[in-house]
């Protein structure tokens, strides 16, 4: 089926422009020229740039100061290195399995089956189902956390927007703003997690449309929005950047967990790689796509986490946007623009998980109840994203806690397995089999330690997390009034 073989996409955002010409072109039998793939190296490169920009990169500043100045920098390039290695060895492997088999270009879960049944262990080849149903869980977990993010992330910006508005005021507003919600219980300090509930209907409604090829153009203005947001961003950061010297090079080994979570979930596109190199033209020029693209997006993110901190310091919070001040038109115009684009992206990324989990219930269901079942489903999902943000309303722990969980597996963990597993000749090379279990043992300690210092800071906030609930200027309520 058509549409299973698309479940890997998990960065859908790229791709749903050119889904609606594709079919049109598709039933164009008449003229043999519409018929190859569609896409061209420079909207490969744009579709690789829009599927890794998002929430995570305006929260890399503050990985950076978990990491330290000098080593968070250095260990973030480090890490998009390795991810883009990760993701030729996906592609590679795609290659390879189709090659061997005859067969179409495989998805991210069918790469993973498809290695498993091909290997010479009988343990693996049994357990191939198994791998599939593992990877479609984590794209399920990934998504959903994002969408978890998105919430935190919408509900954050919104209260500063409609809080900044009355700033100019009264200079009592701005008290009341700087102090903790417990003590600003007034008309303007609502707490945050109310804004996500009153950000629920709107959501459920936008996650109602099944076809996102209706949302092309809607997503194309977000994609703007977004980029004229980082133009913002930057044009405010560089006007005040600190001396590096005085801030602490690298940070304690206890807050590097934190850098880990925030850092692998910025490099959120490694679902984009293989249905993009499907998708194009001329798919042997992908892997140069592949590095330019990426290679841009780890110069963005580097630059940006490294300024942000410079520019903002011990202050920095969850979402870089969170830091701009309220005196200014174009500043509340980021939060707004930004927002915008990360609304309709919520629908983008709820698409996978509703692929995933919807059909399989709507088909044991009476035709008559399949649109109320489907609609009543995407609607509980919705909920669960919202539940998990009401209770998690922490930008940088929800961030940090979906990227160590799932995003590590995905990015890290599972492509330098593959490559052992479908590798022609067995056993492979020693620096082969070294190269890929280093990187598969980093993404499994990092997903570990990650897991475990953002649960604990999430159970036990005052255990040496209260001092960072409030430098971070989180909206959750604190347990300790500030000083």
């Amino acid at each position: 089926m058509p549409a299973a073989e698309q479940l890997d996409m998990e960065v859908m955002t790229p791709l749903m422009e050119e889904a609606g010409g594709e079919e049109e072109d598709v039933d164009k039998d008449e003229d043999p020229e519409h018929l190859p793939q569609g896409i061209t190296f420079t909207q490969t490169l744009l579709h690789l740039l829009k599927g890794n920009i998002g929430t995570g990169l305006l929260g890399l500043p503050l990985a950076v100061k978990n990491a330290g100045i000098v080593l968070g920098p250095v260990s973030l390039l480090l890490m998009g290195v390795v991810c883009v290695h990760c993701m030729h060895i996906l592609v590679n492997c795609s290659h390879q399995l189709s090659e061997r088999l005859k067969r179409s270009p495989l998805g991210y879960s069918d790469t993973v089956a498809v290695a498993m049944e091909m290997s010479s262990s009988q343990c693996l080849r049994k357990g191939a189902h198994f791998g599939r149903h593992l990877v479609n869980f984590f794209l399920v977990l990934t998504q959903l956390g994002f969408c978890s993010v998105y919430f935190v992330f919408l509900a954050e910006n919104i209260k500063q927007v409609m809080e900044g508005a009355h700033l100019n005021s009264s200079v009592e507003t701005v008290l009341i703003h700087s102090n903790s919600l417990e003590e600003g219980a007034v008309a303007t300090g609502l707490d945050l997690r109310l804004y996500m509930v009153f950000l629920l209907p709107f959501i459920i409604v936008l996650t109602f449309i099944r076809d996102l090829r209706n949302m092309a153009a809607l997503s194309a203005i977000a994609n703007l929005c977004m980029a004229i947001s980082l133009i913002l961003i930057f044009t405010y950061i560089l006007n005040d950047v600190s001396d590096p010297r005085r801030l602490p090079y690298a940070s304690t080994w206890r807050k590097f967990p934190f850098f880990f979570g925030t850092a692998i979930f910025a490099f959120e596109g490694i679902g984009v790689v293989l249905p993009l190199e499907n998708q194009m033209r001329e798919p042997k020029r992908f892997p140069q796509a592949l590095n330019i693209g990426m290679g841009f997006i780890i110069i963005l993110y580097v630059t940006l986490a490294t300024l942000g901190y410079l520019r903002f310091r011990d202050d920095i919070r969850g979402s870089i946007t969170l830091n701009l001040p309220h005196d200014s038109w174009s500043n509340q115009l980021v939060k707004v623009l930004y927002s915008f684009g990360v609304f309709v992206s919520f629908a983008v990324q709820f698409f996978v998980p509703a692929e995933i989990l919807v059909p399989p219930v709507c088909g044991r269901i009476r035709k008559s109840w399949r649109r109320v079942a489907d609609l009543s489903l995407r609607a509980l999902l919705v909920c669960l994203t919202c539940i998990t943000a009401v209770l998690i309303p922490r930008l940088d722990l929800v961030i940090s806690l979906v990227g160590a969980v799932s995003s590590s597996a995905l990015a890290l963990v599972f492509p330098p397995l593959v490559e052992l597993v479908a590798f022609p000749s067995q056993p492979p090379p020693p620096l082969l089999l070294l190269k890929d279990l280093s990187i598969a043992a980093f993404g499994f300690i990092g997903f570990l330690t990650g897991t475990y210092v953002t649960l604990e800071e999430i159970i036990y906030p005052d255990d040496q997390g209260q001092t960072r609930l409030h430098d971070n200027g989180n909206w959750a309520t604190p347990t300790t009034s500030p000083p």
